[in-house]
């Protein structure tokens, strides 16, 4: 889950321009594997098209059906362990993690439908899991963009 919300949120806006965390070869490699990837100019490839893909889908610019490109050809497969039974992925190497988001995205949507959302400032353009018991939640950080727009309400409400 960490990833998906990772990957989602790795092309932020700073300062008013965007930064992409999987833009440059060898800050995207460094993204990639510290999230289980290889970084190959493949991987980075596929994660880049995912992401695009899951933002328009979470956002609501797209149907969900724009994801099944990157499940095209991908298996899961039971495996029965010493700790039960687990589901193992078959897929290239390369395209692991990006199928790995898109079946977390898939499990988020099933058990907690609506929690994923982009944050309620319209200068922001990061995305999150409502956690709360009331589902809430409308900033990605209630310091940071949620302190904006309550201030911004305050200001034109005394104005």
């Amino acid at each position: 889950m960490n990833t998906l919300l990772d990957l989602l949120n790795s092309r932020p806006l700073v300062d008013g321009r965007e930064r992409d965390a999987l833009a440059d070869p060898a800050e995207g490699r460094r993204w990639a594997r510290g999230h289980g990837g290889d970084g190959s100019p493949e991987e980075l490839a596929l994660l880049r098209k995912a992401r695009d893909v899951l933002r328009d889908v979470v956002g609501g610019d797209r149907s969900p059906e724009a994801l099944q490109p990157l499940l095209d050809g991908v298996e899961q497969v039971p495996e029965v362990t010493s700790k039960g039974l687990r589901w193992a992925l078959r897929t290239a190497p390369h395209t692991r993690l990006a199928v790995e988001v898109v079946l977390a995205w898939a499990d988020i949507e099933e058990r907690t439908p609506g929690r994923l959302r982009p944050c309620a400032n319209s200068e922001c353009r990061l995305f999150l899991l409502d956690r709360s018991r009331a589902n809430r939640a409308r900033w990605c950080s209630m310091a940071v963009c949620g302190n904006r727009e309550k201030a911004r309400r305050h200001y034109e409400r005394t104005r």
